[in-house]
């Protein structure tokens, strides 16, 4: 009796920090547009193994071993055992650490703005940065978990910083195709490009353009890849504290394409004027057929909440 007890107050302690949430309006049911809300969580640690908890800005999943991975934008990756079915029945803290460089030491401040996350063919993790643009390869399983392995080459366009509109806008999103390889995107177009005319580019070169959305200051937050091998995109547009925040989901037909801008379909618009109880959206990752978490950053602000909404895409 007494170990069972210590049992059930472990898992207590450890479920402290996940806890159910509603984004939905009133008005509206689970079924929305071409996604179907399955739950909704918030996360509320204040720190995993030591590590202060806030600001995640991708997450990835690897069923296998049914590990969900997410990196902070401070340089941090923390690991939850999860498991999916029509719910999230199981979300329970591994781990954190500090990504650290090949010899084990802390990145530096100004090379730790950690903001896309996969995982490739191999379970690599991968993660990608902006200020200083890179992606790289880390280790996930070892003593050595959080330190990198090596950087990739990245095509010339997006290695020069003068190219990008922002230090903070630039590798935003990472995804890994079967096809094409490592795919990213930045958060806002270069400076070359109009402000409405997004990019998916892959490090072989290749590229395909989408169309963003028509509220202000629209920008890249993640990218996932799809079953059939279309990208789902996460776009965000914040323009003030008094404008409306909105999050959209958008899927890409990347071989779909003509005169250089591919196909795409809305599958789902929040907007927090209309009722959506949303938060600052960054995060992508595939969980199951047809079945996605977005995760949101809280900016490390007690006004807003770090959410984990799984959803299904049912029209696309």
């Amino acid at each position: 009796m007494r170990y069972f007890l210590l049992y059930i107050s472990t898992l207590l302690a450890l479920y402290a920090g996940v806890s159910s949430t509603d984004i939905i309006p009133s008005f509206a049911s689970k079924s929305f547009m071409g996604i179907k809300i399955l739950d909704q969580k918030r996360l509320s640690f204040s720190k995993i193994k030591g590590i202060k908890f806030s600001e995640l800005s991708d997450v990835t999943y690897d069923a296998k071993t049914q590990t969900l991975y997410f990196i902070s934008d401070k340089g941090l990756l923390y690991m939850f055992n999860a498991h999916f079915s029509d719910k999230i029945d199981m979300l329970i803290p591994l781990t954190a650490t500090k990504l650290k460089t090949k010899k084990g030491k802390r990145l530096k401040k100004w090379k730790r703005d950690s903001e896309g996350l996969t995982l490739d063919e191999h379970n690599r993790l991968l993660v990608s940065f902006e200020g200083n643009a890179k992606i790289a390869w880390f280790h996930k399983n070892s003593s050595n978990v959080g330190r990198r392995i090596k950087n990739y080459p990245l095509p010339t366009l997006l290695t020069q910083k003068e190219n990008y509109r922002s230090k903070n806008k630039s590798l935003e999103s990472l995804a890994w195709h079967p096809g094409y390889g490592i795919l990213t995107a930045t958060e806002w177009p270069l400076k070359k490009d109009e402000k409405k005319r997004q990019t998916i580019y892959a490090l072989s070169g290749k590229q395909w353009y989408f169309k963003a959305e028509a509220e202000g200051r629209t920008g890249v937050s993640a990218i996932e890849v799809m079953d059939d091998g279309n990208v789902l995109v996460l776009e965000r547009s914040y323009t003030g504290l008094l404008e409306p925040l909105v999050v959209t989901l958008k899927k890409v037909y990347l071989n779909q394409c003509k005169n250089s801008m591919c196909k795409t379909k809305i599958l789902a618009k929040m907007n927090n004027h209309k009722g959506w109880e949303i938060d600052n959206f960054e995060g992508l990752a595939k969980v199951g057929k047809n079945r996605y978490v977005m995760v949101s950053d809280d900016n490390d602000n007690f006004f807003q909440r770090t959410l984990l909404i799984y959803f299904e895409v049912i029209d696309g």
